[in-house]
């Protein structure tokens, strides 16, 4: 009897044509994505069979598989080096490999497929233990790296919304609702509708910190790894748990994050009697998790926490008689540093204690509170196209919660970025702490930004907002500075406007790829002889073009993205690439290799037809990332690649690569 995960008898050896399915994704770049799902759709036609291919691409999923075509698929091939959610494939024969198997090795997928284990769906996504082992190479390189970035923005990405609406709900409400008292501060009436509304931005801030520990950890260890994630970030904002005058913020979210979706993976493992695994990704596994993580934390990680941040308030009782510069610099550098984490708030509470006996010390905080915010807001209109489209609109949602003193508008920047906006953070707190330290600026309520001037409670209010307008500029200043002279590997972030650019299928004359490749930036021939000098001359072709501003800086970046995997494709072909603000506009440039260059390809082939592309890092656009899409899938077909090696001149290898539509 044949199960309904079984082939047809006698598919693949002249019987019924196979029905055949695919999912395509590689962690880093395009390329591979692409000439997976290209070399799959070969093989499978050249041996009679159908089939559909999925295709995780940076411009996200296309060709999505459908539900009747699970439910009619003789058998799934996935070729991934990420996560893929398999759980839609459930009952049916999965065999999950990385993706350069799928460019080297596609008609032995597809025989393999036929006796694939199949899927359980115990377990609902790609994480480790859920799918077919694979036992091609992985082939993707950096997979790691790219499972912990991918992870940190999945927990950005979703936290966002919650920054954005607590913040500018709390700011509206106090803005408009709230009244000045004799003694300083905003009080919003119990009862009143603006009161209504200040609790559900709270509610908005409250949630903001295990919805970051918990998608993180969801894209490390799927479904399971939500719940333990979620309560270990509110766990960890939450000090009293652990005798803390505060919780560990956005910092410690990411911590629980990562430990809780590590932790659900490091579970999944562990071999179960099968009458338990039904049970495993709904009960077993968050209980266990949750349990352990909760009290890891609260018994292992928190004590020392308080203990620290106990002393550390001390420390700062004790700094009161030493110069006011110093002292504003430390407040500027605390505030800053966690924007509303154990750190900030240790110093903001040590002002606000100060605050009838000595206000300068909360002038100090005061001063320094909005600079976060103020300052990232800054830098997204001062070089808007560092920046996704998603950013700059939370820049400006930090520039008004800036005003109101709302430190915590900076944590998505933080989060993304945090090597970079974190010190461009301090920096701006430090400056302001210190020149409203040196002017003796006073706060008498505990609360800072702007708006507690506005309401009178600041004293020396003309230096009160020099203090914040320096501070802000050199939070921008500093961020920008930081993310030019970067690698371009953080930050990852797309989704900016991309100018509009020619249809890719009607290319102007002497130039291809929606006129990204020109006859000026192709070379018949290159001089180097090795990868790194291969990079470089290609740089400097590209410079030529007028729209690389440092070449340096593009080869640096380029050769950063090599550390992470190789992009030798194999086939020959190599598509070294990079996302960088060296360069001003999209710009491609082919070359050719006469002996072949040593590239690191999974199939060990020297590359010998070199394309390599550089983009703005916020001008990475569906335009552009289709056309590389259609230059991958065109470069799997031989003929293609034998016109393009066979070419005499650069206008004949300009006509070839016209082919590309």
């Amino acid at each position: 009897m044949t199960s309904p995960a079984d082939p047809p008898d006698g598919a693949g050896t002249g019987g019924p044509r196979l029905r055949l399915l695919a999912v395509t994704a590689c962690p880093t770049g395009i390329a591979h994505t692409y000439m997976a799902a290209e070399k799959l759709m070969q093989a499978a036609q050249a041996l009679g069979h159908e089939m559909k291919v999925e295709t995780q691409g940076s411009i996200g999923a296309e060709n999505v598989l459908s539900d009747n075509d699970v439910i009619q698929a003789d058998g799934i091939i996935v070729a991934a080096d990420k996560d893929v959610d398999l759980s839609r494939f459930a009952g049916k024969r999965v065999l999950s490999v990385g993706v350069a198997e799928g460019i080297h090795h596609p008609e032995r997928l597809i025989e393999r497929v036929r006796s694939a284990p199949v899927h359980q769906g115990s377990g609902t996504g790609g994480g480790p233990g859920t799918a077919a082992p694979a036992d091609g190479p992985a082939g993707g390189g950096g997979k790691q790296r790219g499972v912990g970035y991918k992870a940190l923005m999945n927990g950005v990405s979703y936290m966002i919304p919650f920054v954005v609406v607590g913040g500018l709900l709390i700011a509206v409400s106090l803005a408009l609702g709230g009244h000045a008292q004799p003694d300083g501060g905003l009080v919003i009436p119990e009862g009143s509708f603006w009161k209504h509304v200040n609790d559900i931005g709270v509610i908005g801030f409250t949630l903001m910190v295990p919805i970051l520990s918990g998608y993180i950890a969801y894209a490390i260890g799927d479904r399971p790894a939500l719940v333990p994630g979620m309560i270990g970030g509110w766990i960890a904002n939450t000090g009293a748990l652990y005798d803390s005058e505060s919780g560990a913020g956005f910092i410690g979210a990411i911590v629980t994050g990562f430990l809780a979706g590590y932790l659900v993976v490091w579970i999944k493992k562990i071999e179960v009697p099968r009458f338990v695994r039904p049970i495993m990704p709904v009960i077993v596994i968050p209980v266990v998790a949750t349990s352990a993580l909760g009290l890891f934390f609260v018994y292992v990680i928190g004590k020392p926490i308080a203990w620290v941040f106990e002393h550390l308030t001390d420390w700062l009782g004790g700094l009161t008689g030493t110069s006011a510069a110093l002292l504003g610099v430390i407040l500027g550098l605390m505030i800053a540093f966690d924007m509303g984490g154990p750190v900030n708030k240790t110093a903001f509470l040590f002002g606000a204690g100060l605050v009838s006996k000595n206000p300068e010390i909360m002038g100090m905080c005061a001063a320094a509170i909005p600079v976060p915010p103020l300052g990232q807001g800054l830098a997204t209109l001062l070089r808007r196209k560092m920046f996704s489209e998603q950013e700059r609109e939370t820049g400006l949602a930090a520039l008004f919660m800036g005003f109101f003193g709302i430190t915590e508008g900076a944590i998505p920047f933080a989060a993304a970025r945090p090597a970079r906006v974190i010190p461009a953070n301090m920096v701006g707190g430090a400056v302001a702490g210190a020149v409203a330290g040196i002017a003796a600026v006073t706060d008498s309520v505990p609360h800072g930004g702007p708006i507690v001037a506005v309401l009178g409670a600041v004293g020396g209010v003309p230096m009160f907002f020099v203090a914040i307008a320096v501070g802000a500029a050199a939070t921008a200043l500093t961020t920008v500075t930081l993310m030019s002279t970067g690698s371009g590997t953080a930050g990852e972030s797309t989704g900016a406007s991309e100018p509009a650019a020619p249809s890719p299928s009607a290319p102007g004359a002497g130039e291809v790829l929606s006129g990204y490749l020109t006859g000026s930036t192709v070379r018949q021939r290159l001089v180097a002889d090795e990868k790194e000098a291969a990079i470089r001359e290609m740089a400097e072709l590209l410079a030529t073009t007028g729209k690389v501003t440092n070449a340096d800086a593009l080869v640096a970046t380029a050769l950063a993205r090599e550390a992470l995997g190789t992009t030798g494709l194999g086939e020959e072909i190599a598509i070294p690439h990079a996302k960088t603000d060296a360069v001003s506009a999209p710009v491609v440039g082919f070359a050719r290799s006469a002996e072949g260059i040593e590239w690191g390809a999974p199939d060990g082939t020297r590359a010998r037809l070199i394309f390599m592309i550089a983009v703005p890092e916020a001008a990475a656009g569906d335009v552009h990332l289709r056309i590389l899409a259609l230059l991958s899938r065109m470069l799997m077909d031989p003929g293609f690649r034998e016109r393009l090696l066979a070419a005499p001149d650069t206008e004949a290898i300009m006509r070839v690569l016209g082919e590309i539509q």
